[in-house]
């Protein structure tokens, strides 16, 4: 049942990373100028959205990578 859990876990922080790296702007802006992310990022230079983008994408990374583990070590 364990594993169960850590293998949605893993399926849904993968998904969410997909997601949230797809909303971060690169050079030619990318999906968060969709909802209005360029207009802010126009005015000054790292708006608050991005930073909170920034840290939620670390948190998912790091909840991502913990269970990655810890699901690999349940399956030896």
């Amino acid at each position: 049942m364990l594993t169960v859990i850590y293998v949605v876990l893993v399926v849904v922080s993968a998904l969410a990373m997909i997601f949230l790296i797809l909303m971060h702007s690169g050079k030619g802006g990318g999906l968060s100028d969709m909802f209005g992310g360029s207009v802010g990022a126009a005015a000054q230079g790292s708006t608050v959205v991005e930073r909170n983008l920034d840290r939620i994408t670390v948190t998912v990374a790091l909840v991502f990578a913990f269970s990655s583990l810890t699901l690999a070590l349940r399956l030896q």
